[in-house]
């Protein structure tokens, strides 16, 4: 089953520290499977707010997500970013093919109280 690291990055000027880590960053992931799906795209807000940027990055599954995250590769370079720029970051199972959300309603309509 897919995985993504997605990031919700807050805006930063420009630094040396940060372009490198760009240009390092996918060496890092594509030893475990690893390819960006969204970076340096304009988003659309439709509800709330969103400032800054979103990153996607796609790995075959969670295993692959954390051996990432947690390798020296990944590791030694993260400073570099999380020095000028602050936001959230999540590693998140995707769906398997053919998911269906009826059985997550119906099980959310099981936990209703009773009328």
């Amino acid at each position: 089953m897919p995985a993504y690291a997605i990031a919700h990055l807050q805006e930063a000027a420009p630094h040396p520290e940060i372009a490198e880590y760009i240009e390092r960053i996918p060496t890092t992931f594509e030893p475990y499977g690893g390819r960006f799906l969204v970076h340096a795209a304009q988003h659309e807000v439709k509800e709330g707010s969103w400032p800054g940027h979103v990153v996607v990055i796609g790995f075959p599954g969670i295993a692959e997500a954390r051996a990432w995250w947690d390798s020296p590769a990944y590791q030694e370079i993260a400073p570099l970013r999380s020095r000028h720029i602050e936001g959230e970051i999540i590693l998140v199972e995707g769906v398997p093919e053919g998911y269906d959300p009826t059985a997550t309603a119906q099980a959310m309509r099981a936990a209703l109280p009773a009328e």
